[in-house]
């Protein structure tokens, strides 16, 4: 199940909201005063809607997922209970298993493929990827760091830890949620009318972006690089590739933005994935822009303890884009797109953010925007062969410059092209602190027009993805995959 799906949006979450408006009347009745409101009715809806939700497409999986969870509830009681060497094996322990259960149903066929290439005879297991365990994986891993380091207490709940790692907004796509980031708000949280507002605008938001933009940016993408390449121009090459890079922004980043709208709806705050990163000026500067929940655990959790900025700064990096590859998927195409924006990082950090301010920001972003599309050709394609294929057109090392198609594409979408450009740019955040400002410094009457402008365009792009869900044939997100 994902959100933007008519059952998820019209039986699913109507549904959950019904349900969880009478667990809040439950818990409202059984807390022992005002301050002290208990979550305990609520907690239990949403683990069991999140169930409900995850085993939608593969209810076998909803085992290995509750597996996950005991392994790392036991694993951070031993770290709570131990002191000195114990603490650590406990985490060991703990990440051990994690890696395992990551690695047996993510790496273990591309493990035995590249065995069986250099002759050694080992069967493939042809084992299914489970939607989601990179991220639940990796929350189970932040979770057991966060309490051995004390900077989160241990959840000696064995349901509020499955709430954590199964929360049906964040499971399947993200974004990784620290668990220090939600962990007083599990047992004590409080949603006002300006939450759900906000949480319900955040995530019409993200279902336009998902559906308006992304759906019909994957049939261009789709049209130019999912067939045959051998009658692809030159120029039908750059407008396929350009298509996909706006594409996997506004799929992800709108899956993002429901996520983090639901949550909010929650009482949840979870921290903002992405911050306009085709915006960026060096490729150093889009990574900190996309994808931020990933980077930030990265960096926190492998590049820092290596050493960070302080000793093999270059290694560190290396090694923190090799495992970025990896995580993204059991393929070459994925470790390559890893190491190759680890080499532009590493090389930035001698030379142009050295010099940044000595040129001409214009320059910069070109250069960013030029190496940040090759680089999502080179994750697009899984199989070598093509990918080389696909660089040699897009360089007019092979084929013609441009055909009928391509000029298609462009006049034809031409609403699209624009339409995604300008929204690739901060201007919703930009007119929404304006408004902020506008209204801060005005009264009710001035509120009242935000609000309302706020609900005209929310039904409006309900209404218009309604539509456009019906019948719709590619509707999958691209991260769910990972």
């Amino acid at each position: 199940m994902v959100f933007s799906d008519l059952f998820f949006l019209f039986v699913f979450l109507p549904a959950f909201a019904l349900c969880y408006l009478a667990a809040s009347w439950l818990d409202r009745r059984l807390s022992p005063d005002a301050d002290h409101k208990s979550h305990t009715a609520q907690n239990t809806a949403l683990v069991l809607f999140s169930l409900i939700f995850y085993a939608w497409g593969e209810p076998v999986y909803v085992f290995l997922m509750l597996f996950c969870v005991l392994v790392n509830y036991l694993a951070g009681l031993g770290i709570a209970r131990q002191t000195g060497t114990a603490r650590k094996w406990a985490l060991a322990a703990g990440l051990t298993g994690n890696i395992l259960i990551l690695s047996t149903f993510k790496y273990l066929s591309f493990f035995a493929q590249q065995l069986a290439a250099v002759g050694i005879p080992v069967a493939d297991p042809r084992i299914s990827l489970p939607i989601g365990i990179s991220f639940y994986t990796f929350q189970s891993i932040s979770y057991l760091i966060d309490v051995y380091r004390r900077e989160a207490p241990v959840q000696r709940r064995f349901g509020s830890l499955l709430l954590y790692i199964s929360m049906f907004p964040q499971l399947i796509a993200g974004p990784i949620v620290r668990y220090n980031t939600v962990a007083q708000e599990i047992h004590d949280r409080h949603v006002t009318s300006r939450d759900v507002a906000d949480g319900i605008y955040r995530f019409v938001i993200g279902l336009g972006k998902k559906v308006i933009l992304a759906n019909q940016l994957s049939e261009i993408a789709d049209q130019f690089l999912a067939g045959g390449l051998q009658d692809l121009t030159t120029t039908g090459a750059w407008v396929g590739i350009v298509a996909f890079t706006l594409q996997i922004y506004f799929d992800f980043s709108g899956y993002s933005d429901m996520a983090i709208g639901l949550g909010r709806c929650l009482g949840f705050h979870f921290n903002e994935n992405f911050r306009h990163p085709y915006c960026c000026n060096t490729i150093t500067d889009f990574w900190r822009r996309w994808h931020i929940s990933l980077g930030s655990f990265f960096r926190d959790y492998v590049y820092i303890p290596m050493g960070g900025n302080r000793r093999h700064q270059a290694l560190n990096i290396l090694v923190v884009w090799f495992l970025t590859g990896m995580w993204h998927g059991a393929s070459w195409n994925f470790i390559i797109w890893g190491v190759y924006f680890g080499l532009i990082v590493t090389i930035e950090k001698y030379t142009i953010l050295r010099v940044q301010r000595y040129i001409p920001a214009p320059l910069l972003h070109l250069y960013s925007l030029l190496l940040v599309v090759i680089g999502w050709g080179i994750f697009y394609f899984d199989d070598s062969t093509r990918m080389l294929q696909f660089f040699e057109t897009a360089f007019a090392q092979t084929g013609v410059l441009h055909d009928f198609m391509t000029v298609s594409a462009l006049t034809d979408n031409c609403w699209l092209w624009v339409t995604c450009v300008l929204f690739s740019m901060p201007l919703r955040s930009g007119a929404g602190n304006l408004l902020q400002r506008w209204t801060s410094e005005g009264g009710i009457a001035r509120e009242s027009l935000v609000f309302v402008t706020r609900l005209a365009l929310s039904v409006v792009l309900l209404v218009l993805s309604v539509a456009l869900l019906v019948g719709a044939t590619n509707n999958a997100f691209i991260y769910t995959r990972f």
